[in-house]
């Protein structure tokens, strides 16, 4: 659901801030919402950050792992 903000700029930068949007085929708000999703997103650990060390590798024989190896690799 989207909801109304308020945002005060400097008044030279309000013209400027709608080129770069129309520029971009977006409007000033779509402009500023991925602005500050990207703000936010940059404090969260990527994907495979997150991943990375916590799996381990399949213990290698018996005949589970013999015929998963046989079918797949």
């Amino acid at each position: 659901m989207k909801r109304k903000l308020t945002v005060t700029v400097d008044a030279e930068m309000l013209p400027m801030a709608k080129r770069y949007a129309r520029s971009r085929g977006v409007s000033l708000s779509s402009l500023i919402e991925q602005s500050l999703r990207g703000l936010v997103n940059e404090d969260r650990p990527s994907f495979a950050s997150r991943w990375r060390g916590k799996l381990r590798l399949a213990n290698r024989g018996g005949t589970r792992y013999d015929a998963l190896e046989k079918k797949y690799l």
